[in-house]
């Protein structure tokens, strides 16, 4: 007698929210109220939110075998992953104009989230009342607006089992995070000094170049500026 096994299915909303896109930026997934994670970053874009909130569901149901079933409202994340990605890697994570892949980093987390796993996408409309969609992206404004008030972003309780740790941005002032702010000023054996702030003034055009240097390289521009620091 042969035994079967049955497949667990685990269906899940993903979805991305930017603020005047780009600007403050959030990122969620949801399958029910006690079972879903947001995020953000005080700059970002739509699709990096999108693919953001994707990826973070394959790292917090990395832990079980079940199958994925995901609702998603961006035909570029669905058509980034399951159809582009494959060309791209072959020439070096570039598109065929030779131009690089935008939210590199993203796409490469993504690509490397999803090895061995069981997934499938399913395309919904947006914002016509399907009810995980709007879950998903009702959160991830919420986490956008947060960081567009200088606040903590909700994160949600997650899944169970899953690592609790994630990788956002810290909000722009380095406060109400617990993660350190974009320069850290303190001497090494120091108490820190959490009032210490910097503020940085670009004008609009380095600002925007800025802004278009990060899309490209997949990151929020605070992270750009780590980078540099």
């Amino acid at each position: 007698m042969l035994a079967t096994l049955d497949v667990m299915t685990i269906t899940a909303a993903a979805d991305g929210s930017a603020l005047g896109n780009p600007g403050p930026a959030g990122w969620a997934w949801y399958i029910d109220d006690q079972t879903w994670a947001a995020g953000g970053w005080p700059h970002g874009t739509n699709n990096m939110g999108e693919l953001k909130a994707v990826l973070e569901l394959f790292r917090a149901t990395s832990h079980i075998d079940d199958d994925l079933h995901i609702l998603c409202d961006s035909q570029y994340v669905i058509n980034s992953v399951t159809k582009w990605m494959p060309g791209w890697k072959k020439k070096g994570w570039r598109k065929g104009d030779g131009k690089p892949v935008m939210n590199l980093d993203l796409l490469q987390e993504i690509d490397e989230a999803i090895a061995g796993r069981r997934y499938r996408f399913e395309w919904v409309k947006g914002h016509i009342g399907h009810v995980l969609n709007e879950a998903a992206d009702s959160r991830a404004r919420a986490a956008a607006e947060a960081y567009q008030r200088g606040r903590q972003a909700p994160g949600g309780p997650g899944y169970p089992g899953a690592a609790t740790t994630r990788a956002d941005s810290p909000i722009a002032t380095g406060t109400g995070t617990g993660a350190p702010s974009l320069f850290d000023l303190d001497e090494p054996g120091e108490p820190a000094e959490p009032d210490r702030r910097v503020s940085l003034t670009f004008s609009a055009a380095d600002y925007a170049r800025l802004a278009t240097r990060a899309a490209a390289a997949g990151v929020p521009v605070e992270e750009l500026l780590r980078r540099l620091a």
